[in-house]
């Protein structure tokens, strides 16, 4: 179920007494606990009926203390456990078992398990499937990514061009969160309604529309040696904008997508994108760049790639700094 169902469901008063919140992306799990938090009770009610507990300075006896309490001249109560994957070991879930076999209608007890999924295997999650709401987030594959961002913008009523979709992709890649602050920020400057573009992300999100990764990547991908070069000078001027780790790990992905890109059979834009594990409009220029790029040349790069790689980590190093390093290896790469 998405977290979007589960607010809807909320919404409507489907309330239930426990909800595991579980999954290595945070995005939907904190979509869920500030809902809850914001809506569940009345504003008058929050201060004595709503509590906010961390798992790592509250032993699970506590929570259970506070969650079978009755609410104070309210219909219900909330208590929210933060962080509970800190609950490390069995024996810390073993002490609400009981309470999870016959929770207090009068108690919504949330607990939001970050980073990781709760073990399905164990005796507490089993229990937890009959008598609570169990959501697992799922990150969004990188192929996705486009997609989740205009929709993201949909509800927000603004529409995005496909050049600043893919540089977000690109920049910030695919934490939700991450994303999701950006975007807000748009949101403050640029009016309902407008296109975003990638001048809005630049002057809104500090992303430079001419000299990022993702347009170092368009020159390399182009073969325009000397847009590479000014791009990777000014990268040296300017270390914040990138660093050798990031154009190695985006220089990679683009060849990967570049060798995919020729052994591809169809001409479906969805499939062509979920095979190349990217944005739609990436995965366009990648098609449409293949033939620049012979499976040869690409195996011969993706040597070289891992040659610097560690050179940059320092494994046979020649004393030549970064930037250096990247100027040579963009220069290799096109020549």
């Amino acid at each position: 179920m998405e977290y979007k169902k589960i607010i809807a469901s909320i919404k409507k008063g489907d309330i239930h007494p426990v909800y595991l919140l579980n999954g290595e992306e945070p995005f939907g799990i904190d979509k869920i606990v500030d809902y809850i938090s914001e809506h569940v009770l009345e504003e008058s009610e929050r201060d004595f009926n709503q509590t906010v507990l961390y798992a790592k300075d509250t032993p699970p006896i506590n929570v259970l203390d506070t969650a079978t309490r009755l609410p104070m001249m309210a219909e219900r109560q909330v208590v929210i456990v933060k962080e509970a994957q800190e609950y490390t070991k069995s024996s810390q879930w073993e002490v609400f078992e009981k309470y999870f076999e016959s929770p207090v209608t009068s108690t919504i007890l949330v607990f939001a398990f970050k980073y990781k999924k709760f073990d399905k295997r164990s005796k507490i999650y089993k229990i937890l499937k009959k008598n609570a709401l169990i959501f697992e987030s799922v990150g969004v594959k990188d192929w996705k990514l486009g997609e989740w961002i205009k929709d993201y913008l949909k509800v927000k009523k603004f529409s995005i061009e496909d050049k600043a979709v893919a540089l977000i992709s690109e920049f910030i890649g695919n934490d939700l969160s991450k994303i999701s602050n950006e975007l807000e920020k748009l949101f403050i400057s640029v009016p309902e309604g407008v296109q975003i573009t990638v001048k809005h992300i630049e002057e809104n999100i500090g992303i430079s529309k001419d000299y990022n990764v993702f347009e170092l990547t368009n020159a390399v991908m182009v073969k325009d040696s000397k847009k590479a070069l000014i791009i990777v000078d000014y990268f040296s001027k300017n270390p914040k904008a990138a660093n050798i780790v990031v154009v190695l790990g985006q220089l990679l992905a683009l060849y990967q997508r570049l060798f995919k890109a020729h052994f591809i059979k169809t001409s479906n834009p969805a499939e062509i994108s979920k095979a190349l594990g990217c944005a739609p409009y990436p995965a366009k220029l990648a098609m449409e760049n293949k033939k620049k790029h012979l499976p040869k040349i690409i195996s011969r790069n993706f040597s070289m790639l891992r040659e610097y790689d560690l050179l940059a980590k320092g494994v046979g190093s020649t004393g030549i700094d970064q930037s250096e390093l990247m100027k040579e290896l963009i220069f290799k790469l096109l020549h």
